[in-house]
């Protein structure tokens, strides 16, 4: 932990007041729901397992208020925020209600999904609330683009959350946890209850850790591994055989790339875990072009 102050939090009256000082309207289009509860940031923070040598990215960090339970804790806090106006409006909220850590923050303006840097020392961390509709790409771009993130904590809507943390054979399985696998271990880290955002969204929130780890063994590049799980689930009714035809060019040789990976091509792709599909990318790459 570091030894800096913790900052003034930002309460759900201020998170209004400063709202509407700016003229933001939180919009569907950027997915914008700002928290209002102090002890729901600090639980974020505690979970991240962020300490003083972090470099934490914080992707959409809105108003502030995750911004500023972070900043006491981390060395440096890099906020990436898509609203100008937010994005311009952040510096000045931490200069007021945590002056003495305003040296840690740096805001990047500017899309997540189509960053390709950071500025400064690479990042170790992602901490955020992430907006609904962009939750799992920014997840998973960030683990592919950054390659020193070693932790990420990020609240999302539940139901992403579980699908991230889902494992083989669950009804939630599907593209995304096996993508968030090949990069880290996933778990569901706690349920948030609606009421701590303004506006109060329709739906819970949950918290989403990945620990980085090694992706599974084989020669199968990521690019090569994800176009087998997107053509498996693609077609989640069908078996593996009929699944995988079009990536392995016939259903016959779907079926010899699949029993050469030590997988019964009756399976279907929600009972795979990420090793069995690296393992069938590897072996429709032995077999090369028919």
């Amino acid at each position: 932990m570091s030894d800096a102050p913790d900052a003034a939090l930002l309460g759900a009256g201020e998170v209004r007041e400063l709202a509407d000082r700016l003229g933001v309207r939180p919009t569907k289009q950027w997915g914008q729901n700002f928290v209002v509860d102090g002890n729901t940031v600090r639980r974020i923070v505690r979970v991240s397992g962020v300490g003083q040598d972090d470099v934490v990215v914080e992707v959409g960090p809105g108003l502030g208020s995750l911004t500023l339970a972070l900043l006491p804790v981390a060395r440096r806090v890099v906020a990436v925020e898509v609203d100008p106006v937010l994005a311009e409006a952040l510096p000045e909220t931490v200069r007021a209600h945590a002056p003495l850590v305003t040296d840690r923050l740096e805001v990047v303006p500017g899309d997540a999904l189509t960053l390709t840097d950071l500025p400064g020392p690479a990042p170790t961390a992602l901490v955020a609330n992430l907006p609904y509709n962009v939750s799992v790409p920014v997840v998973l771009r960030f683990l592919q683009r950054f390659p020193t993130i070693a932790r990420v904590l990020v609240m999302v809507q539940l139901e992403v959350a579980e699908r991230l943390a889902a494992p083989p054979g669950s009804r939630t399985y599907g593209v995304p946890s096996v993508k968030a696998a090949w990069y880290a271990d996933v778990r569901l880290a706690g349920r948030v209850p609606r009421g701590v955002f303004w506006p109060v969204p329709n739906v819970d929130s949950g918290l989403v850790e990945l620990t980085r780890r090694d992706p599974p063994p084989g020669n199968a590049s990521r690019e090569e591994v994800f176009r087998v799980v997107d053509a498996a689930f693609a077609q989640r009714r069908k078996t593996l055989r009929a699944a995988l035809a079009g990536w392995a060019g016939s259903p016959a040789a779907a079926e010899e790339a699949l029993r050469a990976a030590g997988v019964d091509p009756r399976t279907r792709g929600e009972q795979l875990d990420v090793s069995d599909f690296a393992r069938i990318a590897a072996a429709g790459r032995a077999r090369g072009p028919d």
